[in-house]
């Protein structure tokens, strides 16, 4: 694990350090989304917010994680896949988000749906979460 974590930094020409490895190993073994406060918690006391913050920014913007934003206007990451790169996210599936547990999921083989804009709109980014119960909730 230790060295796939290294393989990306060093992939997306980032720097090896303690906190970008430990943040993106919570990611590796993580199934679903991680808020900027879950991460903080799994980090251990090891790091300040400000560094989790510029980490998580760091890898938004070299297209290792991408964001979902949730029901109460915060923020969710989650792992990118191969194909993202910095600044171009290409994860063209649909969010779920649990009302038991909380969790938010990335339904990778859920896509989004082509959405028919009016003639002169042009879209950059389409984004779809949908709320309700989760599988494991759901038993």
């Amino acid at each position: 694990m230790n060295e796939a974590i290294k393989n990306i930094l060093k992939k997306n020409n980032l720097s090896v350090t303690g906190s970008r490895e430990k943040i993106l190993g919570l990611f590796l073994n993580q199934k679903g989304a991680l808020a900027h406060g879950d991460i903080e918690k799994k980090a251990g006391e090891r790091f300040d917010r400000v560094t989790v913050y510029r980490t998580l920014q760091t890898f938004v913007e070299k297209g290792i994680i991408h964001t979902i934003p949730t029901a109460d206007n915060s923020i969710r990451y989650a792992l990118c896949k191969d194909d993202c790169s910095g600044g171009h996210h290409h994860d063209h599936h649909i969010h779920f988000q649990c009302a038991s547990c909380g969790n938010t999921y990335c339904l990778d083989d859920v896509v989004t749906p082509d959405i028919k804009l009016p003639r002169g709109y042009v879209s950059s980014h389409i984004e779809v979460v949908v709320e309700g119960i989760c599988k494991t909730c759901n038993q």
